[in-house]
């Protein structure tokens, strides 16, 4: 189980891309921090989920 935004999801074996992807992320509008530290996006293909924590922050833009 990885914990994203405070839920858990049964989503171990996935790359942090994979998840993204199926969740339909806008990836130039997102900042993912898994377990404390910002995930650079270069790494999104190659960090491997499990017994995660992660948070997606979006950008909004308003005024």
């Amino acid at each position: 189980m990885v914990k994203v935004n405070g839920k858990d999801l049964d989503i171990a074996g996935k790359t942090v891309r994979e998840f993204l992807d199926e969740e339909e992320y806008p990836l130039s509008r997102i900042v993912v921090e898994l377990n404390g530290e910002i995930l650079p996006k270069a790494q999104y293909d190659r960090k491997f989920l499990d017994g995660d924590v992660v948070e997606v922050v979006s950008f909004v833009g308003g005024g």
